[in-house]
C-alpha cells in the first residue's frame, strides 16, 4: 500500500479581521485540558463526481471557504498567550490575532475508502497519517495553530482531517466548526447558527484565571500507552433499544434507563468481561458530561469554548459482571443525574481555589473505561457540497487502553462505538456472544 505525499502546506487566515485585539480569556473547563492532547477527528468522503463545479479547484474552494469559515470563529485563527504574574502563577488566554489555522494537502497514493472502512479493525498506520498536528499538547498552542486540517486525497475519496486545541474546544463546538465551514463550501454567505465567542464564567471577577507555573515533570508524561488495536462496533436503533428495555426491565423501570445508558453499560461489561479481570478488581468507566443545558439559564448550544464535566462510577469487576446490564446502567444513571447546576458551580468554585490541570500520569490508570463524543453530534450534517460523508474516524489524540469514542452512526437512531483497546480485548470481545448480538455484523 502508498504511502502519504504531502503536497502542500499553507497557512489559512480569516478573510476579514474584523476584530484584531480580541481576547479570549479561558475557563476552568478549558484549562483543565492544557497538558492533554488536541482533538482530532476526519470524515471519509466519496470523490465529487467529474461534473462538480470545483473538482478541479477543490483544494482552493476549500481553502478559501475555510478563510470564510474563520471570519465567525475568529479564536481558530489565533494562538495561546500566556501572562506571567508576580506571585509564581500564569494566566493563559486566547489572543485572536489572525495568525492563521494550518492546511495541508496530501495524497494517499493506493488508498481507498475500503482500505479506512472495510476493515475488522482501524488500520491506524493509515488513519493517523491522515491528521495532521500528531503528538501535540494543548499547552503547546503558544506556538502552534489552534486549528489545522489535512485534505488527503484518496484512490476513490477524501479524507478531511481536523486537529483542534482542546482549549479552544469541545466536542460540540469542534463539529459546529466543521459543519459551519461545509456549511460556508456549499455557497452561503453566512451561518445559520454563528458561534457565541464569549466564555462563561462562574464570577465577573474571575478572569483571567491564575495557575500554577507548570513544572518540568508536569511537561514531561510518564505515560506510555500498552500496544493498541481500535474496533468501530456498529450498534442499530432497534438494538439499542432492545437493550434500553432490557436495562428497564431488569430495574422495574418503564424508561428510566436513557438508550445511551444502557449501550455504555453493555459495552462496560463486555470489556470487563474480556479483560478477565479478578471479582475484587476495582474498575471505573468516565464520562464526559455536556452541560450547556444544566446551567441556569443554559449556555448558548453554540457557545464556542468547553462546556464539559467528568463523571464516574467504580464498581468491583464481579459487581459490575453479575448484577446485570439494568444495575450497572442505573449506577450511569444516577451518576448522571447528580451533575445539577449545584454540583456544577461548586466544581468550578474549588477549582478556582485549587487548579488541577489533568495529566496523563494521573487521569488514565489501569482499568479505567472512558466514554467520550456524543450520538448527538452532527458528524453526518458535515456536507461540504458533494455529499454527505460515509464514515468517521479519529487520530491519535487522547487514545488509552479504554478509551471508547461515540458517534452517531450513518442510518438514523444507529449508534458507532470506536472502542480503542489491547488487541486480546478486542479479539476476546468479538467472540462474546452475548455482547456481540447486539452489533451489527454485516
Amino acid at each position: 500500500m502508498g504511502s502519504i505525499r504531502v503536497i502542500s502546506s499553507s497557512t489559512i487566515c480569516a478573510a476579514s479581521h474584523k476584530e484584531p485585539n480580541l481576547r479570549i480569556d479561558l475557563t476552568p473547563w478549558d484549562l483543565q485540558l492544557l497538558l492533554m492532547d488536541t482533538i482530532q477527528k476526519g470524515l471519509v468522503f466519496h470523490k465529487p463526481k467529474p461534473d462538480h463545479p470545483h473538482v478541479e479547484t477543490l483544494i482552493h474552494h476549500l481553502q478559501a471557504s475555510l478563510s470564510r469559515t474563520l471570519d465567525f470563529f475568529l479564536p481558530l485563527a489565533g494562538r495561546l498567550a500566556t501572562i506571567k504574574n508576580g506571585d509564581e502563577t500564569t494566566s493563559f488566554f486566547i489572543d485572536c490575532n489572525n495568525s492563521g489555522a494550518e492546511f495541508v494537502h496530501a495524497v494517499a497514493d493506493g488508498v481507498s475508502v475500503s482500505d479506512i472502512i472495510d476493515q475488522t479493525y482501524v488500520p491506524d498506520h493509515i488513519v493517523y497519517s491522515l491528521f495532521p498536528l500528531n503528538g501535540i499538547k494543548n499547552y503547546e498552542g503558544t506556538s502552534k495553530p489552534l486549528l489545522a486540517v489535512q485534505v488527503t486525497e484518496l484512490v476513490d475519496g477524501i479524507f478531511i482531517g481536523c486537529t483542534m486545541n482542546h482549549t479552544a474546544s469541545d466536542g460540540t463546538s469542534f463539529w459546529h466548526f466543521f459543519n459551519s465551514w461545509s456549511e460556508i463550501s456549499r455557497g452561503f454567505d453566512s451561518l445559520s447558527n454563528p458561534p457565541v465567542l464569549q466564555r462563561w464564567f462562574l464570577h465577573d471577577t474571575d478572569c483571567p484565571i491564575r495557575i500554577p507555573l507548570f513544572k518540568k515533570e508536569q511537561l514531561r508524561s510518564k505515560f506510555v500507552p500498552t500496544p493498541l488495536q481500535q474496533r468501530v462496533f456498529h450498534f442499530t436503533a432497534e438494538s439499542i433499544a432492545q437493550l434500553k428495555a432490557k436495562a428497564n426491565a431488569e430495574i422495574g423501570a418503564a424508561d428510566k434507563i436513557s438508550s445511551l445508558q444502557a449501550l455504555l453499560s453493555h459495552l462496560w461489561r463486555s470489556a470487563v468481561r474480556n479483560k478477565f479481570l479478578e471479582p475484587s478488581q476495582e474498575t471505573s468507566f468516565l464520562i464526559l458530561i455536556g452541560v450547556r443545558q444544566r446551567l441556569q439559564p443554559p449556555l448558548p448550544q453554540h457557545y464556542l469554548g468547553n462546556a464539559i464535566q467528568s463523571g464516574n462510577i467504580t464498581m468491583k469487576a464481579g459487581e459490575v459482571l453479575e448484577q446485570g446490564l439494568g444495575y450497572v446502567a442505573l449506577q450511569m444513571n444516577k451518576m448522571i443525574a447528580m451533575h445539577t447546576e449545584e454540583k456544577l458551580r461548586n466544581y468550578l468554585e474549588s477549582w478556582g481555589e485549587n487548579p488541577k490541570i489533568y495529566t496523563w500520569d494521573d487521569t488514565f490508570t489501569k482499568h479505567v473505561f472512558s466514554a467520550s463524543s456524543s450520538p448527538r453530534h452532527r458528524v453526518y450534517d458535515t456536507n461540504f457540497g458533494w455529499g454527505r460523508p460515509i464514515a468517521v474516524r479519529s487520530g491519535p489524540g487522547n487514545k488509552f487502553d479504554g478509551k471508547m469514542t461515540i458517534y452517531p452512526g450513518a442510518k438514523q437512531g444507529s449508534v458507532d462505538i470506536e472502542a480503542c483497546l489491547s488487541p486480546e480485548t478486542l479479539q476476546a470481545m468479538a467472540a462474546d456472544a452475548e455482547f456481540m448480538d447486539a452489533v451489527l455484523t454485516s
